[in-house]
């Protein structure tokens, strides 16, 4: 497998999250649309007027196969296509919960990665985590290139590493979207209309967004620049501080995610 940028790609299943890497890849020249084809079981709208087909092409196999469809489709999937996907030089999976081993089991031959993204992706401003126990190094190489356009690229060889990246940074977004709508609700309740507070909790993440990914300083150094001593944003920071209250909540909520992750890995194993 050479280290060099995956030119032909199948997509098995094209769904939200593959479709938003799909996405990017277009808008950003890394791929071709006349490089991917996607196998759905239905049609979707595609960017780029991506062929899909309900089967694979015939002839050689692309430089790259990427599992997009739902865990519970795996079987389903291994027969019908497996024998083609077997033949690939490099095998990346969407799949969550899904270990290396069965997939495998299910596809062998190719170098198997396991990626987790996040749907800002389609942006370029996703997190993507990659893990690999046997794949060379040229395998891996290609993949961060593929990978790179999407946004930051994080590997690790730690199973419970990566299960941690895969929820903070695949589940994360989600959680933060929860966040900006809890921040307008709180905004109408001090009397802002509905979308007014919308607005001003969406504009204001963005820009605090921004602010701590172009700034040295810490997340909790930049809370405390804005929060004047006995001022009105000290007085709100003390609620989310009082008891660890927000550490604890988000703690709780990463850890139930990761949770179903490892039920679905066990799933997928049966």
């Amino acid at each position: 497998m050479s280290a060099a940028l995956p030119q032909r790609l199948w997509l098995v299943g094209c769904g939200n999250m593959a479709g938003a890497m799909l996405e990017r890849w277009l808008a950003s020249g890394t791929i071709a649309a006349d490089a991917v084809d996607v196998v759905n079981r239905h049609d979707r709208t595609l960017p780029g007027n991506v062929r899909q087909a309900r089967t694979l092409p015939d002839g050689p196999p692309p430089d790259l196969v990427m599992l997009g469809m739902k865990p519970q489709q795996l079987d389903d999937v291994a027969a019908t296509h497996g024998p083609a996907i077997s033949k690939a030089p490099l095998l990346v999976s969407l799949l969550a919960g899904v270990e290396e081993a069965t997939l495998a089991a299910r596809f062998p031959g190719p170098a198997i990665v396991r990626a987790t993204p996040n749907l800002p992706v389609a942006l370029g401003k996703g997190v993507v985590a990659l893990r690999a126990e046997a794949a060379p190094q040229s395998a891996k190489d290609a993949v961060t290139a593929l990978m790179t356009p999407l946004g930051l690229v994080e590997w690790t060889g730690d199973p419970a590493i990566f299960a941690a990246l895969a929820t903070l940074g695949g589940c994360g977004p989600a959680f933060l979207f929860r966040f900006i709508d809890a921040m307008a609700a709180a905004g109408e309740a001090l009397g802002m209309g509905a979308d007014q507070a919308a607005r001003l909790a969406l504009a204001t993440v963005d820009g605090a967004a921004a602010m701590a990914a172009a700034s040295d300083a810490s997340p909790a150094t930049l809370a405390d620049r804005v929060a004047s001593p006995g001022g009105t944003t000290r007085q709100g920071l003390n609620v989310l501080d009082r008891d660890d209250a927000l550490v604890k909540l988000l703690t709780e909520t990463l850890q139930a995610a990761e949770r179903r992750g490892r039920e679905m890995a066990a799933e997928a194993k049966r």
